[in-house]
């Protein structure tokens, strides 16, 4: 299981390949890059908009439930259309799922019925999580086509930053929106165009397999082969859904630990973003505005801090994910308690803390699909990364929609929602220490 083997390249690689290679690697790159940020752009769209929506009346545990759409949408999405994207052309998925998210978006704006109940916007949220969920799968596809598993750490640490892009943008367009146009409804339609430009982009730059270029295999190209399982021929044809599910996903006892450890990770990623908007406003006294720019700061740091964590997984720990996991989650655990315990009227400390979790919770949220990544061979990535998003989502950011605001709402203080957030970051620690022996065979073996 652990080691590899190296067969001869199918063909040479020429010099006319090399530019080829070069040239659509950074083309491709920029593809997912871009449209991946887009999907960001409209998938919080309704989380920046909830102050306005509680001014109509809805409750914490109402707009909670409302959003929880997204979140069980997406979970269940990623993991079907995960297998789908495998044996389907990443570009024209990537811009299909991203266009009917953003039209979604634009409906919910554009016709007040739509914002009128819960149970309207829970249908009409559901409806955008799943299209949402044909973002993550070929980016994952192209990633594993293109870049071998020796670099992917790097180049995916990059890659995913890509959602801090987007998450960043997003209230910044909802101030603009809302400034320029004086309704809440704004924020929907510019959301909406965005994300809708961005799909003409995925098209024109998107390429699916280096294969479908004429171009050899990344392996063959860069003489670099798995660590993580034996390489043969056999990997680069398409598996059947059977091979896929039940050998490479549901067999794999190392992916099952991943899956959950992900599930508490996003708890703590969604219980702190998808919250903060309100619970600045509610607690700590932010307007609307300053409310988003310490939300936009949260998203841009997780840029650096994601940078940071591949390289430190890639170089320090010689492509091991758990260490780089373990530290980070350690030190979002202590801004997470200074965060919660911080009184108002501190807001430069709160902000500090929003910058600290954002550039440190992003890191394991990349590693652990990088890790995911490097569990299967390539013609399984969309289902692996399906598989850990469906725990992240069904599991750890719906109970970032429900929980959270169920137990403030009970309480009638944020304390408990706190501690929920605090024992997910613990859990999270304890589970991918489990994987260390794991991954220390495979590196020993390779």
């Amino acid at each position: 299981m652990y080691g590899f083997l190296k067969p001869p390249p199918p063909q040479a690689a020429t010099r006319d390949d090399a530019a080829k290679y070069a040239r659509l690697r950074w083309q491709v790159f920029f593809g997912i890059f871009i449209g991946y940020a887009g999907y960001y752009v409209v998938r919080h769209t309704f989380n920046i908009a909830m102050p306005h929506l509680k001014s109509l009346g809805f409750s914490n545990t109402e707009l909670g439930v409302a959003m929880s759409g997204i979140s069980i949408a997406y979970g269940l999405s990623k993991f079907l259309m995960g297998s789908i994207s495998d044996r389907s052309n990443s570009r024209y998925f990537m811009a299909i799922g991203l266009f009917i998210s953003a039209a979604t978006m634009i409906f919910m704006g554009a016709i007040p019925w739509a914002t009128s109940k819960v149970s309207i916007m829970f249908v009409l949220l559901f409806v955008n999580g799943w299209f949402q969920g044909m973002g993550w799968p070929p980016s994952g596809r192209v990633m594993t086509h293109w870049f071998s598993q020796q670099e992917r750490g790097r180049w995916m640490s990059f890659w995913h930053v890509a959602h801090n892009i987007g998450g960043g943008m997003a209230p910044r367009l909802a101030t603009l929106a809302f400034i320029g146009f004086g309704v809440w409804q704004s924020i929907f339609f510019a959301h909406g165009i965005v994300a809708l430009l961005i799909v003409v982009l995925i098209i024109f730059a998107v390429r699916d397999t280096p294969q479908s270029e004429g171009l050899v295999p990344i392996e063959h190209f860069k003489n670099e082969y798995p660590v993580n399982f034996e390489y043969t021929q056999h990997h680069e044809s398409e598996f059947s859904t059977k091979q896929v599910f039940v050998d490479h996903v549901l067999k794999n006892r190392l992916l099952w630990i991943i899956a959950f450890a992900n599930a508490f990770v996003y708890l703590v990623r969604y219980g702190v973003v998808k919250w903060a908007p309100l619970y600045l406003s509610d607690v700590k006294g932010f307007t609307f505005s300053e409310g988003n720019w310490a939300y936009t700061f949260y998203e841009f740091a997780g840029i650096p801090g994601t940078i940071a964590c591949g390289f430190l997984s890639d170089k320090l720990f010689n492509r091991r994910r758990s260490p780089a996991i373990i530290i980070y989650m350690l030190l979002t655990t202590l801004c997470v308690v200074i965060y919660w315990l911080n009184p108002p009227g501190n807001p430069k400390l709160d902000i500090a803390m929003l910058i600290g979790i954002g550039f440190l919770i992003y890191g394991p949220v990349m590693l652990l699909a990088v890790f995911a990544l490097d569990s299967v061979p390539k013609k399984a990535p969309g289902t692996a990364i399906g598989f850990i998003g469906f725990f992240g989502y069904v599991g750890g950011a719906v109970a970032a929609d429900i929980a959270i605001p169920a137990a403030t709402d009970f309480f009638n203080n944020w304390d408990a929602g706190f501690i929920v957030i605090i024992s997910a970051c613990v859990m999270a620690i304890v589970l991918t220490a489990f994987t260390i022996k794991a991954e220390m065979r495979s590196i020993e073996a390779a």
